[in-house]
């Protein structure tokens, strides 16, 4: 086992006494509330949006159960109270239902993002009765033709709406996660009906953030600015229709976007997420920044250190790295200077302003290069895969609406 996971330095790895000695440059930031763990990258979707990184961690590589249940106790102990349990598929790994009982019994609230289509029924009720408290469901669409499609999986659809139904029926609290993109907003409407007939508490439309393996796909996923107007009409009709009935989760696509987004509340303030390997991240595409260094649980540091200390975690943080335009703007401690993966991704520097924002010298070029490959993009898919990525068929591009 791993020298961060073993009890050979107490003093090094005792987190508590790491968030009691004199405050480092994360002070004000405290411990996050919740976490993400990314339990694997393996996952049987190919989904051309996939956020993992573009180099996918091996199962050779991921944390063992017993080192993930060290990663939960320490968590637990610093004061996390949630944990969300991602991928990749989580449920590909053999333990989720140890690792779900590990949680709840040192006391943490557990989530399942799931893409839910290697979900039994049986899994599911095991889920349940070791102390699952939600479920998050990704669809790519209202139906099998656009859905399987996009996942590149068949059958996927059937599926995901049969365990959202064993979700509910099991009184278990139920997201509706829709990625959306050019491909399938024009279901945008019937995926909220989906998700109200499904008895979902909440509803994420969730547009495609364009790093990693999405931006070798931008050209087919992007919306047209039309779609984005429509999207945002139909989303502010059905909060008000819904209110009481349907949370809705939505934000305007970064590229037609005035203001970049305060992204993951700001790198390093309030959100931190432990890849299969064990790397402690501050989002969940950092790794696609190359040039930073990533500790690991597996380190002589605990989970608190590399929180508050690590130079990667404090490259970013707070305002006084930026540069210019952000050093003077009015919004730098309301947006945080937006989404660093996106301004490495268009800018090659992380450091620079987000081409989000209107006072970037990058926006008019992002904005323009929507409208352009929205419009004429070609529709294929270069599918997420282990192989490398595959090619879309012939066969199958062309059959959705636009």
């Amino acid at each position: 086992m791993s020298p961060t996971l073993t009890d050979a330095s107490p003093v090094a790895n005792d987190s508590l006494a790491v968030l009691e000695r004199t405050r480092s440059t994360a002070e004000t930031y405290g411990i996050p509330l919740a976490v993400l763990a990314e339990l694997t990258h393996r996952c049987p979707l190919q989904c051309p949006y996939c956020s993992n990184p573009v180099e996918f961690d091996r199962a050779n590589s991921e944390l063992t159960t017993d080192e993930w249940k060290k990663v939960l106790s320490e968590l637990a102990e610093i004061g996390v109270l949630q944990i969300h349990f991602s991928g990749g598929e989580p449920t590909a790994r053999k333990d989720i239902v140890e690792l779900v009982q590990h949680a709840t019994d040192v006391g943490l609230y557990s989530n399942l993002i799931t893409s839910a289509v290697l979900l039994t029924r049986e899994k599911l009720e095991a889920l349940a009765d070791a102390g699952l408290c939600h479920v998050q469901i990704s669809f790519q669409g209202n139906e099998p033709v656009v859905a399987d499609r996009v996942g590149g999986y068949r059958g996927g659809h059937v599926k995901k709406i049969e365990v959202a139904r064993w979700t509910r029926e099991l009184d278990l609290p139920l997201t509706v996660n829709a990625v959306m993109h050019r491909q399938n907003l024009h279901q945008l409407g019937d995926i909220i009906e989906m998700a109200v007939d499904l008895d979902a508490d909440r509803l994420e439309v969730a547009n495609v953030q364009y790093y990693g393996w999405a931006l070798k796909n931008r050209a087919a996923l992007m919306p047209t600015i039309e779609q984005i107007d429509d999207t945002s009409r139909i989303v502010d009709e059905a909060r008000i229709r819904l209110k009481g009935i349907l949370d809705i989760d939505y934000v305007v696509p970064d590229y037609y976007a005035l203001r970049p987004k305060k992204c993951m509340g700001g790198w390093g303030r309030q959100f931190f997420n432990i890849s299969p390997a064990g790397k402690v991240l501050p989002c969940h595409a950092a790794e696609t920044i190359t040039g930073l260094d990533f500790e690991s649980v597996r380190s002589n540091h605990s989970i608190a250190w590399i929180w508050q200390n690590s130079e990667a975690f404090n490259r970013y943080r707070g305002t006084a790295w930026m540069p210019e335009p952000c050093q003077s703007c009015e919004f730098k401690e309301v947006d945080f200077g937006g989404c660093r993966c996106q301004a490495f991704a268009l800018t090659g520097d992380a450091g620079n302003t987000d081409p989000a924002c209107t006072y970037s010298p990058r926006h008019q070029d992002i904005f323009k290069l929507a409208e352009t490959e929205s419009s004429e993009g070609a529709d294929r898919f270069l599918y997420r895969n282990f192989k490398g990525g595959t090619l879309e068929t012939q066969e199958t591009e062309g059959t959705h609406g636009r």
